[in-house]
């Protein structure tokens, strides 16, 4: 196996698009097998499309497509047959562009900046002005306006006239403990109806089991946004419990990679990710002396790993 190889496939290789121009994770994971069994120059890569099934998951009609899509991307070229086994040669020499990195950071910025400017919206619609009041006055006299009055307060001794000015605005839920995952299913019922009060009730009872989701989730950055993407998701229809669990297998997803490529909580549920099919266990590698690699093998049966490379 070839570090060369695999750090190309997985860090520098131009990522596979679809036909709609969207990742094609599929090939890329293909692409990273290749890689662990080529040599440093990307040649003589030539594993069975059975050991690409095992070590990726997919069956054997996903894994002939994903290299097909790959030798039509020009990222992988047939370099003869070894044993019955197509043999590969990877193009290491093209490499991703560096805009890839910078629209991603693009695009982060402008969805923090429309969240806060969402943010700023909800709170400039939240803010009215109370147009009657009520006097407590044993006469009983309403004011309906400022500077109009329905009737004439005729006691002449001094009165403690309270004018209780009811808030146009719902007080907001107290600070809760937040609840552990146990928790959630008494807590990811249906959302209730709505009623007079509006909906910042129903949004103080989504984010009692936002804690849960909070605690597990590989990536504590942007609380606020990530609330507020919490609530629009439970909005759509989406379980706190389905949520608290995508994020869970998420975090073992991340477990060891670099944190810089993992979203954003807010992220994360705007785009529905947590409907996403998980991604299959990457390469796994562990350091065994200077800066050579080893490839990660069954602790019951280390052959099954190497058979047919």
């Amino acid at each position: 196996m070839s570090t060369e190889a695999v750090k190309w496939a997985m860090d520098h290789a131009p990522m596979p698009r679809t036909e709609k121009g969207k990742p094609d994770t599929t090939a890329r994971h293909v692409l990273q097998v290749l890689g662990e069994h080529a040599a440093p120059d990307g040649s003589n890569a030539h594993p069975s499309v059975l050991r690409i099934q095992y070590r990726t998951g997919y069956d054997r009609t996903t894994v002939q497509r994903a290299l097909r899509r790959l030798e039509k991307a020009g990222l992988i070229a047939k370099d003869g047959m070894r044993e019955g086994r197509t043999r590969w040669q990877l193009a290491m020499d093209r490499t991703r562009p560096e805009s890839d990195w910078a629209d991603l950071e693009r695009e982060e910025d402008e969805f923090r900046a429309a969240a806060a400017e969402r943010k700023r919206r909800s709170r400039s619609k939240g803010v009215t002005h109370a147009e009657s009041v009520t006097v407590t006055d044993s006469k009983g006299v309403t004011v309906t306006d400022a500077e109009s009055v329905t009737a004439d307060v005729t006691d002449g001794t001094p009165s403690r006239h309270a004018l209780k000015v009811r808030s146009s605005r719902t007080e907001r839920r107290p600070n809760h403990q937040q609840p552990s995952v146990n928790q959630l299913h008494k807590d990811s019922s249906s959302p209730p109806a709505q009623t007079e009060r509006g909906s910042s009730d129903q949004a103080g009872q989504y984010l009692d089991a936002f804690g849960a989701f909070w605690l597990v989730y590989p990536k504590k950055k942007a609380r606020e946004e990530a609330k507020k993407a919490w609530i629009a998701a439970i909005g759509r229809g989406a379980e706190p419990q389905h949520i608290v669990d995508a994020a869970t297998g998420y975090a073992k997803e991340r477990a060891g990679e670099d944190p810089k490529f993992t979203k954003y909580p807010a992220t994360w549920l705007n785009k529905g990710c947590y409907d996403d099919e998980p991604e299959p266990a990457g390469p796994h590698l562990r350091a065994v002396s200077g800066d050579g690699y080893q490839p990660w093998t069954n602790p019951e049966d280390q052959s099954a790993y190497y058979e047919g490379l």
